[in-house]
Order: C-alpha cells, then structure tokens, then sequence
C-alpha cells in the first residue's frame, strides 16, 4: 500500500488494484474484503497493513457477504446525539418495576442481562433499592446500624445482625457495606433440602478447631469495610479447596447462589472478587508469618508427632514465557525452570509448614535455614531428628546439625563396601499398629577422618539389594529407625495427594518479582563454551575411534612401518589434530571465564522470579484444607475398618454430599443424605457423633453446629 498525501494505493506485483481518497470508508473497506478473496493476503496481513484489528477485517467481510458493497458504508456507531429507540420488552420492565419488582427477577422474566434491565430503567426516571435507600439513610440510621453490628446477640432463626427481610437477596447489607458500616457480612442460613455439596459443613468444625480464623484475624485484622470481608474470603477458599475447586476460575462453572448457602449468603464471591481478595492479602506481605503462626498452633496440638520430621523439596515447574532460575526434577531427569518449596512434615506425614525458597538452592544450603525456624516452633530442649534423602548428604552439614542439637537420619551416599549376607538378622516389630520386618546389618562408621561417630544400618532386600542408611540415633532399635527411613514416603503420596486433588502447583497468579542483583547465577558465556568443548570432544572421540579401527585393520604387508600408516591415513590424522587444537583454545578461553556472575551482568532478557506471596498464602490455604480433611479421618478410623485403604475417599464422598439444612435458635443443624451402602452410612454417623462433641460454632455467628445422617 502507497500513501501519498490523501490518496491511498495497494499494488500487487507492481499493478495497482484498488485506489481512494482518505475518508472514503467504503473503498477502503472494499479493499480489505478484496485482498483476502482473492487470496492475496489473509486477514492478519490485511490488518497490519491496513491499521487496524483483524475483528474489524472479520466485521467487513460478514457485511459484504452478507449485503454486499452497500453493507460496508455503515457507520461504526449510532450517530452522537441520537438515542436508541426502546424495545417492546423495555414497557414491560418499566411495568414490572412498577409492581415492586427485582432487576433481577426482571432480567430473568424478561431473558435479557441485568445491566440492561438496569440502564434502561434508569433512562426512565427509575431508582434502585440501593440509591432509593441511600437518598434516605441519614446519621440516626447510620448510628442505629452500627450499633447493630457490634452487638453480638444472635436473634432467632440465625438472622444475626442482617436488616434484610429477605435471607435470599442481601440488598442492604451489601449497601451498609458500600458506605462503610460491615466489615464483613454476617451468615443467615436458609433452612433448604438436599442442598447440593452441603456436606462440606461437616469440615467447619474442623477448621474452627485449627485456629486459621483467628490467626488470620491476628495477622492481617481485616480486609473492610466489605461485604466479603476476612472471615468470609478464608472459609470461602478453604471451602472451595475441600469442594475441589481447584483454581478460583473453576467458580465459573457453579452456580453462585448455590456455594452461597454453604456460606450463610445469598451468593458466593465470584472469580474476580476471590481473584481481588487474594491480591489484597498477598499487597500486605504477611503469608510467611501467617504460615508460621499456624504451624505454631499445629505444634501445640500434636506436639507428639514432630520428634520426628521429614524434610524434602518439592519443585513447581513453570512453562510459561519469563525468564527464570532453573531446578532439577527428579522425576523427568532435567533441569527445568522451576520454583522448589520446601515442605516440613510430621511422622504421620502431616504438614507443618512450608518455606519457599529464594533461588531454588539444594537441600544443603535449606537445611540450616529450616531448622532453625523448626527450633523455634519447638523449643530450645526439644529432641527431633530430621528425616531427608540423599540431596541432604553432607558430613559437614550433619555436624553443624548435631551442633545445634538436631538427631540425622538419612539414606548413604555414594559408594559403600556391600555387607555379607550372612552377617544380616531378621528384626521383628509392631510400630503403629503394623507389623514390620526387616533383614537389617547394624554397625557404627566414622565420616570427616574419625571426627563425625555414625551409626550405619544397611537393609537386605528381597531381591539382594542392600540399602544403607546413616543415622545419630544410638538409643532407638534399628528397626524403629529403617522403619522410619522407609515411611519417608508417606511425605511423597502427600505430594502426590495435593497435585492431583489441590492443584499445588498451579500457578496463583502471573505476577513476577525482580531478583536480587547481587545473586550469583552460572554464567551463560561460560556454559556455552563447555557446550563447544562438548561437541568437540565428541568429535574427537568418533574420529580416534576411526582411526583405531583403521589401525586395527592395517595390512601389515601393504604398510608395515607406522610412518606409512600415518602418511595413508594423513587426512584423518590432520582432522583430529586440528580438534585437538580447537579443544585446547576452547579450554583455555573457559578458564579465563568466570563460573558465576551476578543477575545484574547476565545480558538480555531480565532474570525474574515468580510472585511468591500469594502463592505462599494458597499453599499455607490448600495445608489446613488437608490437615481438616486428616483430623476428619482420625474421627472415623475407630469405625470404619478400611479407613487405612478408602478412609479419605470416603470422606471426600461425604463432603462433596447433599444435605439438609435446618436453622434453630441457637443450632445450624445438617443432616446429610444417606451412602451409597449401610456401612459407609453408619460411619460417617459416627463421625457425625464426634464433630457433635466438639460444640462448635460457624465462624461469625453463635450457632452450634449438629451434624447427622438421614434415616
């Protein structure tokens, strides 16, 4: 295309094809439908070379084919100053709003949006309930609602301090808190039956029971004045979490109203509220001392079962387009980009806290820095012996542990001298109900020449394999000890559990952070050198490997003395002369080349890191959401005999259950619909006796929750 002062012309191999003046609308237009029937040009080359956006390509074409010429002289938009002519279903809103109304039950009758009903009845001269109820709040309402929020009497049928006449459709307590009167909205249950995935309720005990409302009342005190206030936005997630709501974008395919009534609301935050709440607690900076205080509640609850911890990281992989650190996955046998977190948990395999580390470093250099936050959660004097795999081995490291008064158990690494069978013997033990049994040789090794004093235990196994491991626990009976070592697993299916059923390493949002300048990363001029010298000395290597096979097959009689053989095979000679040469130049430009640099140095695209905040938060979220789901089959193993097997999955059954929900004076009671078998029923009663003995209470209001089975 040519411009030349007000007229436009497109040429195609040199001949001109279309041609018009600036302002010409139609001609233009006509040109773009032209050029793509043609062939000549598809609708995203047209668009660039046009100025414009390949929908307005796609808009011109569908007016052609559909109208022709004419079709593409119309105007864009209604001319200004002329208003659209209502359409019939305008009179009839109008009508209905009359009559009392909702713009919703309107917009629903009538099958159009609400934000229409809403504009055009505006037009009409009419108000909402919401402006018609500003216009009349004056200061003596204002007082009188603000003493009704910090009452805490709870009146009959759970109301609480809502003026709503309708439980179903919150209109003025959303308004109360648009001018700055509810920090965060009060739950009015609607007593319903069969009310879909009521069975969640059965985990707010639970959650009450882990103190995470009053530690993030603590930590971030509030997020109001809102509808959606704190206490709202953690049970909403921690709710959707067990729902297996996955992702807040998975809000899009349920009903608001429906997760609503798990919430006491007419309606459950949608994607972009939850979307902004998240933003707001992840602006404040406080996850890290979140999940701390947290892990300091789940010490004190079960204090018994940290003496031992297991410590491992576990790495997110990011596949999107920034430039970040990389991580090695084990399980692909790659270096990735990646994000590692390192998950802190308890004998039984239950997590107590997360750290995220900086610049994915190995387990040595985290060690320390865990550790130290695990000796303030558990006390100066307290024993623990920390459980990790060979990405921890380090015989320095494990006498600086030692030092600080931690125990080590751990896999050996690296080669040992392998044990005669007959020096093993079988140890027979019942550890947490179970029966073990191992063939285990027990003896004690030094490390750093003599310094470090170890006790090595090696297991044979069925197959003759023999598996070390190196521990600083001489008062436990080695059995106990392997025993330990090999439910290391249980921290693996923990992560496996929350991948597959929390999405743990879904992204919580795309924001990036810069990195420290002063990191030290390998240096990329560096690493291509050694890609070189790689290359060249796999070169090198298929070339003497020709030549050894050359000499190998050399007719002595033809060529007896090795000068006739090197002057036959002189062009192979001089190749591998010549690489030997590069090889030589290549090291020696490597060895001028520094190892690492600094982020500040690395050219190109910036190295960033991943937002961690907020995804910190919905880690720490996702960990209470699985601690309720554990403290629920802890209640139901006394009853149900495979809980070991499907304990979880019946559990997960029940929450994702319907249920009726009946409001008291002082109870919210739910009575969940009956099992797919008697069995299953009568266990899940039972689970619903225990939650009855807790006597809790649904957060923000005084009613005591009562669970049960139908008949």
């Amino acid at each position: 295309m040519r411009r030349e002062g007000g007229a436009r012309v497109v040429t195609v191999a040199g001949l001109p094809m279309h041609h018009w003046t600036v302002g010409d609308r139609v001609a233009e237009a006509y040109a773009m439908v032209s050029l793509m029937l043609c062939g000549y040009a598809d609708q995203h080359e047209v668009a660039r070379a046009f100025g414009c956006s390949s929908r307005t390509v796609r808009r011109h074409q569908r007016r052609y084919e559909h109208a022709g010429i004419s079709a593409l002289g119309r105007a864009p938009c209604r001319p200004a100053g002329i208003q659209a002519k209502p359409s019939p279903w305008v009179h009839a809103a109008a009508a209905l709003s009359r009559t009392g109304a909702s713009v919703r039950d309107i917009a629903q009758r009538l099958k159009v949006s609400k934000s229409v009903v809403s504009k055009w009845l505006r037009r009409l001269g009419w108000k909402s309930q919401e402006a018609q109820v500003r216009d009349t709040v004056s200061e003596g309402a204002r007082a009188q609602r603000t003493a009704v929020l910090r009452s805490d009497s709870i009146t009959d049928h759970g109301r609480g301090g809502s003026l709503d006449p309708d439980p179903s459709k919150r209109v003025l307590d959303r308004l109360f808190a648009r001018l700055g009167l509810v920090m965060d909205a009060e739950p009015v249950f609607i007593p319903g039956q069969r009310v879909p995935r009521a069975g969640v309720l059965l985990a707010v005990p639970a959650l009450v029971h882990s103190g995470i409302f009053e530690v993030a009342e603590e930590v971030y005190g509030h997020i109001g004045p809102a509808f959606y206030g704190l206490r709202t936005t953690m049970l909403a997630l921690l709710l959707l979490a067990l729902l297996r709501l996955k992702r807040p974008e998975a809000l899009k395919e349920h009903a608001p109203a429906d997760l609503g009534r798990m919430l006491g609301l007419d309606r459950a935050p949608e994607v972009k509220t939850l979307r902004r709440k998240l933003g707001r607690l992840a602006g404040l900076g406080h996850a890290e001392v979140f999940g701390r205080k947290l892990a300091q509640r789940r010490v004190a609850r079960r204090g018994r079962a940290v003496g031992f911890l297991y410590v491992d990281g576990h790495v997110r992989v990011y596949h999107g387009q920034r430039r970040i650190g990389k991580a090695h996955v084990t399980r692909l046998r790659l270096s990735l980009p990646a994000t590692t977190d390192f998950w802190v948990n308890d004998k039984t395999g239950e997590p107590v806290f997360v750290l995220t580390a900086e610049v994915t470093p190995h387990l040595v250099a985290m060690l320390p820095k865990i550790l130290a936050r695990v000796r303030r959660l558990v006390g100066r004097h307290r024993r623990v012996t920390v459980i990790f795999d060979r990405g921890g081995w380090s015989p320095k490291l494990f006498a600086r542990l030692l030092r600080a008064g931690f125990d080590i158990l751990t896999y050996r690494k690296g080669r040992c001298p392998k044990t005669p069978r007959s020096k093993f013997q079988v140890h027979t033990k019942r550890l947490e109900g179970r029966r073990v049994s191992y063939a285990l040789h027990d003896r004690h090794i030094r490390l750093l020449n003599g310094r470090l004093r170890l006790r090595q235990i090696t297991r044979l196994g069925t197959e003759g394999h023999q598996t070390p491991i190196v521990t600083s626990r001489f008062d436990l009976p080695a059995v106990e000890l392997a025993y330990r070592m090999f439910e290391r697993w249980r921290q693996e299916n923990f992560f496996k559990y929350l991948k597959e059923e929390y999405a743990l390493d879904a992204l919580a949002d795309y924001e990036t952070e810069a990195e420290d300048p002063a990191r030290s990363v390998p240096n990329p001029e560096r690493r291509a050198l050694e890609k070189k010298l790689a290359r060249a000395r796999a070169e090198l290597r298929k070339l003497q490997a020709l030549y050894g096979e050359a000499a190998i097959g050399n007719p002595e009689g033809k060529r007896p003395t090795v000068r006739g053989f090197k002057i036959a095979h002189g062009k192979l000679g001089r190749r591998i002369r010549e690489i030997a040469a590069r090889m030589e130049a290549l090291a020696a430009r490597r060895d001028h080349v520094a190892q690492r640099i600094a982020v500040r140095e690395v050219t190109g695209e910036p190295v960033v890191r991943l937002s961690r905040e907020r995804k910190h938060l919905t880690n720490c979220i996702k960990m209470v959401a699985f601690q309720a789901e554990s403290d629920l089959l802890a209640l139901l193993r006394p009853a149900y005999a495979r809980a070991d097997q499907e304990g979880r999955t019946l559990v997960t059954t029940a929450l994702q259950s319907a249920a009726d929900i009946e409001v008291g004076r002082h109870e919210l009671r739910v009575i969940l619909a009956p099992l797919s078998s008697p069995h299953r029923t009568r266990a899940i009663a039972t689970l619903c006796e225990a939650l009855n003995r807790m006597e809790a209470c649904f957060p923000g209001t005084q009613l005591r929750m009562r669970f049960g089975v139908a008949s």
